[in-house]
């Protein structure tokens, strides 16, 4: 039956799907955590739909969503386009032709439980202690995109992360503090770097430049970032241009490790 002749596998028919799940899934984490998941998820449901309506042949069905997902078109790009350029960030970075960065982009063939060689915990607990004594502090954690064009900005270093070497780089009477601390794998790579600055005007105003940099730098990049507040001690984790909420550390912890996967 030729209804049934899809089942006739060829080897570029499974190259197609991989390349197909690869690519899903990068979009996937482009906008997890983000409001546009939702949006992504009803295109993949309409897409679904238009497909299986033409299988079934109910062409009248199928030309009214067909014409839609044509049309919608233009109005994703204006959706997405913080995401689209993330992507092609992604696909650009010189980060993607290094050795090692280039086997992290295919780590999720590998078990979930595997955590980040980051040492979050010794962070995060330098961020407590900071956050006590209303110590500010900016540090950025590069993913996939490169942030040579950041750390370009600032003093370049390559210090092994620890919780006293976080403390003493923020604590307000070293030169080091003003300005964002770049984190790559389990160094830091660059202090007092300057961050683009969001121009999003629906950030509360109880956030400073630290909280607005942050936010600018998770927008125009893939990289996640943790401010510390130097007016309240509070901690925030700003995720894809958003303020992401936690209830403790130990649930922003496994947060921060399941991102930099």
């Amino acid at each position: 039956m030729d209804f049934l002749n899809f089942i006739d596998f060829k080897i570029t028919d499974v190259l197609d799907i991989v390349l197909v799940a690869i690519l899903l899934y990068y979009i996937y984490k482009l906008v997890r955590g983000s409001v546009a998941i939702n949006i992504f998820l009803g295109i993949v449901i309409v897409w679904a739909f238009w497909k299986l309506t033409e299988l079934l042949g109910m062409e009248m069905i199928s030309s009214m969503v067909g014409a839609f997902m044509q049309v919608g078109l233009i109005a994703l790009i204006i959706v997405f386009q913080q995401e689209i350029r993330k992507f092609l960030l992604m696909i650009g970075s010189t980060n993607f032709a290094n050795k090692r960065n280039f086997i992290k982009h295919f780590k999720f063939l590998k078990h979930e439980g595997l955590t980040t060689a980051t040492d979050v915990d010794a962070i995060l607990e330098a961020c407590k202690n900071m956050s006590a004594s209303k110590t500010g502090a900016l540090m950025v954690f590069a993913k996939s995109n490169s942030l040579e064009f950041v750390k370009n900005t600032g003093d370049q270093m390559n210090i092994e992360v620890t919780r006293p070497i976080v403390e003493s780089i923020f604590y307000k009477n070293s030169p080091l503090h003003d300005g964002a601390a770049i984190i790559e794998g389990n160094f830091i790579t660059a202090t007092r770097a300057i961050l683009p600055v969001t121009n999003e005007r629906k950030i509360p105003l109880r956030f400073g430049l630290r909280h607005r940099a942050a936010v600018g730098i998770s927008e125009k990049t893939d990289a996640v970032a943790l401010v510390v507040s130097e007016e309240t001690g509070g901690i925030s984790y700003v995720r894809n241009g958003e303020f992401v909420s936690f209830n403790d550390l130990d649930e922003l912890s496994a947060m921060i490790k399941e991102d930099l996967i």
